[in-house]
């Protein structure tokens, strides 16, 4: 079972997609000009083939709205935005004993800085205490990308040295399971230029390959997508009472920046938050909560794309569930004593959330859809777990680390 992932450029003429014996689908990542504009998932039986009339049929259906909209957007698109002056750049990629994705992220990276509109780019790249010299050695086979050394194990330890290593005003942030769309760097240079008060962006994920069952579910239940409009996001927002503390809706943590002084400012990335193993989450909540709380706006922008790899089984698949339910709790429960304004709001959010995760399990029985319910459990389970004190956990070995690493 696999999906073919396929890239089509609706304002040239559009050839048919011959599916091998094994592709079940197909799908559709769509261009107007180069921009991108809309990512479809069309089943198709095994083998076949979806001619250009069906094509052309099925971006009238899904697509015409969206290059409606870019062609307005061209059409009023500012000429003194394209004048307005970028800060330098830094882009930091944190990892851990996975060199060859890691090689495969700096290659993409390698064919689009150069001929950045930034003024200056800087690659760093935190080792976050592999066990092996491979991770120095695929970013020595790089001109001029940084290595740092981070021997305190966790994500948000990693976060917090590229923040203090990096010299640029921007700061972006790149899992290593990602690679850049080809406009991922114009695309933040947009989002920079129309929206120079933000503290913070965030940017569209589509996935890297659709060759597992796990990775075709995961898209098919929504993925990492945010949808293909600008979004800009503030402290408040009249059609949700609980915002903002509901911040998953600003973005991924796997693609992400932000104004380095602020960040510094709001004291960097909480170290007990994305741990790895025990706590793998809520860290990019946080600090986009963070952000918003200190008066900044934060921008959603789906030309600063990338392509992710999703996890290929179904057991990796339940466990990502298990944890984003255990890194929101953690989150709402840290969220909760530190920001007593809006203490309400978050006691609030917990009881939605789970009422919310109750519905879906309920939904997903009357279907007789056990995979649904299975991984809504999942996701349940981690929010009990993260709800009973598994942030004060995070905070006791995050503090027996750091005394071992003084």
């Amino acid at each position: 079972m696999a999906y073919k992932l396929v890239e089509v450029e609706l304002s040239e003429p559009l050839n048919a997609i011959a599916l091998a014996p094994d592709q079940s689908g197909v799908g559709l990542i769509a261009r107007w000009r180069d921009r991108l504009i809309g990512f479809e998932m069309i089943a198709a039986p095994d083998g076949s083939t979806l001619s250009a009339d069906q094509l052309r049929t099925l971006a009238d259906e899904r697509f015409a709205a969206r290059v409606l909209v870019a062609k307005i957007e061209d059409e009023l698109g500012s000429s003194t935005s394209a004048h307005t002056s970028l800060p330098p750049l830094s882009i930091a990629i944190c990892t851990k004993d996975r060199a060859e994705r890691l090689a495969r992220l700096l290659k993409s990276l390698d064919a689009v800085h150069k001929n950045s509109a930034f003024p200056s780019v800087e690659i760093v790249v935190v080792d976050n205490a592999s066990t092996s010299s491979a991770t120095r050695e695929a970013v020595a086979s790089f001109d001029g990308f940084r290595y740092v050394f981070e021997p305190k194990a966790g994500l948000d330890f990693a976060r917090n040295a590229a923040l203090h290593a990096a010299t640029g005003a921007l700061i972006a942030y790149l899992d290593d399971d990602v690679v850049v769309d080809r406009n991922w760097l114009q695309g933040l240079a947009k989002a920079c230029r129309d929206n120079p008060g933000a503290g913070g962006f965030t940017g569209l994920v589509l996935p890297f390959r659709l060759d597992t069952e796990a990775q075709i579910y995961f898209e098919q239940r929504g993925g990492f997508g945010r949808g293909f409009c600008c979004n800009e996001f503030r402290n408040t927002r009249f059609d949700n009472p609980l915002h903002p503390v509901g911040a998953g809706v600003l973005g991924a943590g796997c693609n992400m920046a932000f104004e380095r002084e602020l960040l510094i400012r709001l004291g960097g990335f909480d170290e007990a938050l994305d741990t790895g193993a025990p706590l793998p989450g809520g860290g990019d909540l946080d600090i986009f909560y963070r952000v918003l709380r200190s008066g900044r706006a934060m921008v959603y922008e789906p030309q600063f794309a990338v392509y992710h790899e999703h996890r290929e089984t179904i057991a990796q698949l339940r466990r990502q569930y298990w944890s984003w339910g255990l890194g929101m709790m953690a989150f709402l429960v840290k969220s909760s004593r530190s920001d007593h304004e809006l203490r309400s709001r978050h006691v609030a959010m917990v009881r939605w959330w789970f009422m919310d995760q109750a519905k879906a399990l309920v939904r997903g029985a009357r279907r007789l859809r056990g995979r649904d319910i299975r991984f809504g459990i999942a996701e349940l389970w981690g929010g009990v777990c993260g709800l009973a004190g598994e942030y004060d956990r995070s905070r006791s070995r995050v503090q027996a680390i750091r005394e071992l690493n003084q």
